[in-house]
């Protein structure tokens, strides 16, 4: 048996997967926001719930950030009581077993190309696009993460090809500007369209008007799939993957996988893109099945 936990900013989501890939037990409770030492505690219990249902198991962790290859302690953490934290070794001293822990893009990917919507494809790039923008890549079912742990990590690299209204670009946490965080993020949806039109919408408000005929809101998403299509192009070059796995909030929004593959071609250094994009097939649950799926 297989136990992933996906732990989140407001909660902690947890999943027992028997041998072929069937859930036996799923679980949630609140996240100790701020409290390091409660969060450990909280995962700890989370698993011990599952071992009480199926038994024993290995256990894979989710976390929205990495632990550094340098230090080992958490790193570009967005729960921020997790930074410079030794999280692996606190939770495999409390568990009393290895655990292994991954970004939970990384989580996620690895779902989806294990036994999502890429099942069985070579090389699945996985993104996020919600809250923020996250990326990770699966080439034969292993995780590529890279000297650093960033591998995938595409949403702090600068929009490309900008256009002369895209340059230099919103201003980014991580102390840039232009990152295609900024852009492609459900608040960076938002921002263009208040900026365009000085309304406030959310990205479900703004994909619904322009589906209704609304002139502004169909722009708005005119320059998202654009950014979109140019986004993932620079993948595709890169990488070269068989198949881009949307996920997160905004990877519901239908048009884009019809809209966004008529775009990239340009943007592509090759006479034909056989690549495919596809909407993760587990939703929500991708990032804690992948936990789960981190022991072979």
């Amino acid at each position: 048996m297989r136990i992933g936990i996906d732990l989140g900013g407001t909660k902690i989501e947890g999943i027992a997967l028997d041998p072929a890939g069937v859930e036996r037990f799923r679980g949630r409770i609140p996240t100790p926001r701020g409290d390091y030492e409660a969060t450990v505690e909280a995962i700890a219990g989370l698993v011990r719930d599952a071992e009480r249902a199926v038994g024993s198991a290995s256990v894979g962790i989710g976390i929205p950030g990495a632990i550094s290859p340098a230090t080992g302690l958490v790193k570009n953490a967005n729960s921020t009581w997790l930074i410079g934290r030794p999280l692996r070794e606190d939770l495999t001293h409390t568990l009393q077993r290895e655990v292994r822990i991954a970004n939970d893009a990384n989580c996620f990917a690895l779902s989806e190309a294990v036994d999502g919507a890429a099942a069985g494809q070579p090389i699945v790039f996985g993104v996020i696009v919600g809250t923020g923008t996250g990326g990770a890549i699966v080439a034969n079912g292993q995780l590529l993460v890279g000297a650093n742990a960033i591998g995938g990590e595409w949403g702090h690299n600068p929009l490309p090809w900008p256009e002369a209204a895209e340059w230099p670009g919103p201003p980014c946490y991580c102390g840039r500007t232009g990152c295609i965080e900024t852009f492609l993020s459900g608040p960076g949806l938002s921002r263009d369209h208040q900026a365009a039109t000085g309304q406030v919408l959310e990205p479900t408000a703004i994909a619904a008007r322009a589906a209704g005929g609304d002139t502004a809101a169909e722009d708005t998403m005119t320059r998202y799939e654009a950014r979109l299509a140019r986004a993932l192009a620079s993948i595709v070059n890169v990488v070269d993957p068989h198949a881009i796995v949307l996920g997160g909030g905004l990877s519901n929004m239908e048009r884009l996988y019809d809209r966004v593959p008529r775009l990239w071609g340009r943007f592509v250094f090759s006479d034909h893109v056989a690549t495919t994009l596809l909407r993760a097939q587990h939703g929500d649950s991708s990032g804690v099945r992948g936990a789960a799926w981190l022991w072979e």
